[in-house]
């Protein structure tokens, strides 16, 4: 299976369809795709869904998809690598953003799908990918920041959309529990507002509670909850960055790789060397 890459940081396509060639591929860019008008089927990985006019999907690298075309169906495709964001003139800081949704990445890489909220979000991710395009054609001196500026206001859109999945289906078990989620979800990176001394004061349950409350609410425990999050950030670096074990490890806390590495064996049962060749091969199969 060829992985497919880009050269460029960033390539904009219209593209006009009856039927669909590649199907399918795996590709190492991240993808946001709007779908102007047609309809049909989109296959990710090993979900197969309707896809509609309006409908707009954001897909990480490595995912691998196709579309089954049932109405000539026209495509705005942005396709860009993690590179773009360290452009050194770059407005925006793509380690902070992808640390910032990285868990959200990854929990919404396992249901795929359109996952915008509401109308007015809608609205304006599709005039901005058509502002977008727009400056791609023109390509002056100012078209890389207002690109970059505007990709970075999408993909914040997109990331608040893919949380309020889990904050308000968490809401519906009891009105604090989807908030306690966020915050813990937000500050992954942050043991010390991970502690239960500060989680009990901060939402207002007694520390000597707060443990059962959790436990009642989530069906794990704190600790367990926290772990999972963290390794759920860890399998997204590991697919989608170039980063070592131990700078993983250093960055989410981890006491040194080897304690990553246990966690996350224990947790997946396979080392992080063998998940990570599955996620390349998954296409294959």
């Amino acid at each position: 299976m060829k992985v497919e890459s880009i050269n460029k940081l960033l390539e904009i396509h219209v593209e006009e369809l009856d039927t669909w060639i590649k199907r399918p591929y795996k590709n190492n860019f991240f993808e946001i795709v709007y779908v102007e008008q047609g309809s049909g089927r989109q296959c990710i990985n090993d979900h197969e869904f309707e896809y509609n006019e309006g409908n707009i999907f954001f897909l990480p690298p490595m995912d691998c998809h196709s579309f089954k075309i049932k109405e000539p169906s026209k495509f705005y495709f942005i396709r860009f690598t993690d590179h773009y964001f360290l452009q050194k003139d770059s407005l925006m800081d793509y380690k902070a953003w992808f640390d910032r949704v990285a868990y959200v990445i990854a929990n919404y890489n396992k249901v795929p799908g359109d996952i915008i909220s509401t109308d007015q979000d809608r609205q304006f991710i599709i005039n901005n990918i058509k502002s977008i395009y727009k400056e791609y054609l023109l390509a002056d001196a100012y078209s890389t920041s207002i690109i970059t500026g505007v990709i970075a206001s999408i993909l914040n859109i997109l990331a608040r959309s893919i949380e309020k999945r889990y904050v308000d289906k968490a809401n519906e078990v009891d009105s604090r529990f989807g908030e306690i989620l966020r915050y813990i979800n937000t500050n992954l990176l942050d043991n010390e507002k991970l502690r239960l001394n500060h989680l009990s004061e901060q939402f207002g349950i007694s520390k000597s509670y707060f443990s059962e409350y959790f436990k009642k609410q989530a069906g794990v425990s704190l600790g367990d909850y926290i772990l999972k999050s963290k390794l759920k950030i860890v399998e997204t670096k590991v697919l989608h960055t170039d980063l070592s074990l131990k700078e993983i490890a250093w960055q989410l806390n981890f006491t040194d790789s080897s304690h990553l590495a246990r966690s996350f064996k224990k947790v997946y049962g396979s080392t992080v060397k063998e998940f990570k060749q599955m996620g390349k091969l998954k296409c294959d199969l």
